[in-house]
C-alpha cells in the first residue's frame, strides 16, 4: 500500500468537502468559531484548526454563502456568530443535490 498517497488523498477530500460540511452545519443554526468546530468534530469527528476553519468563513463570506455578527458577552470578549445567507441556502440545496447523485454515482462502483 502507498500510505503516502492514501494520506494525501484523505487531505485533499477533506479540503474539498469542508465547505459543503460547514455550509451543512450552518444550514439549521449560527454559530461561533469555536463552536463551528465542535460542531463538525462532532458531526464527522474530522478535526478542524482555527487556522483552517477561519479563513474558509472569510471566503464565505467574500462569495456571499455566510454572514458574520459580532455578539457581546455578558463576561469575556464579543463573538463573532456566522449564520448561512439566503444565498446560501439556495447554493446549499444545489450542493446537497449534487452530492447526492456523485454518493449514489460512487455507490455503484464500489459495490
Amino acid at each position: 500500500m502507498n500510505e503516502t498517497f492514501v494520506i494525501n488523498w484523505k487531505s485533499q477530500v477533506k479540503k474539498g468537502t469542508l465547505t459543503f460540511i460547514v455550509l451543512n452545519i450552518l444550514k439549521n443554526n449560527e454559530y461561533y468559531g469555536y463552536e463551528l468546530i465542535e460542531q463538525i468534530r462532532t458531526h464527522t469527528e474530522i478535526e478542524v484548526a482555527e487556522g483552517t476553519l477561519y479563513p474558509l468563513m472569510n471566503r464565505l463570506k467574500t462569495e456571499n454563502l455566510v454572514e458574520s455578527k459580532w455578539v457581546e458577552q455578558e463576561t469575556g470578549i464579543p463573538r463573532k456568530y456566522y449564520s448561512l445567507t439566503e444565498i446560501g441556502a439556495i447554493t446549499l440545496q444545489q450542493m446537497n443535490t449534487y452530492w447526492t447523485d456523485l454518493e449514489n454515482a460512487i455507490k455503484k462502483i464500489i459495490q
